[in-house]
C-alpha cells in the first residue's frame, strides 16, 4: 500500500472479519490470498471514494460481501499491471520470439 487510506484506523477493529474472509476463500480453495492483499483490494478498489461519515457496521457489512471472483478479477488486472512477463528472458530469447 502506497499511501494511508481514510480506513486503516479501523483496521484492527476490523482484523476479526478479515480473517473469517480469508478463510472463507481458503474454504474455497483459494490460498494464497493473505490479509494485506484482502485489504488493498478494499482500500484501492472497494473504497476508492471513501466517505468520512461512514460506520464500521458498513466496512464490515462491504468485507463479508466480497466475492472471490470480484477479488480474482482486481487480483489479475493487479499483476498484468506491474508484471514484467520478459524480466526472466535473456536477450537472445527475446529476439527469438520476434522473429
Amino acid at each position: 500500500m502506497s499511501s494511508t487510506h481514510i480506513y486503516d484506523q479501523y483496521r484492527s477493529q476490523v482484523k476479526p472479519v478479515l480473517t473469517s474472509k480469508i478463510e472463507e476463500f481458503q474454504l474455497l480453495g483459494y490460498d494464497t490470498i493473505k490479509e494485506d492483499e484482502l485489504w488493498e483490494y478494499l482500500t484501492n478498489k472497494k473504497w476508492k471514494k471513501p466517505s468520512e461519515d461512514r460506520r464500521i457496521s458498513e466496512l464490515v457489512q462491504d468485507i463479508l460481501h466480497v466475492k472471490v471472483a470480484e477479488y480474482m478479477n482486481y487480483a489479475t488486472i493487479e499483476a498484468y499491471k506491474t508484471a514484467d512477463f520478459f524480466s526472466v528472458l535473456s536477450e537472445e530469447e527475446k529476439k527469438e520470439l520476434l522473429k
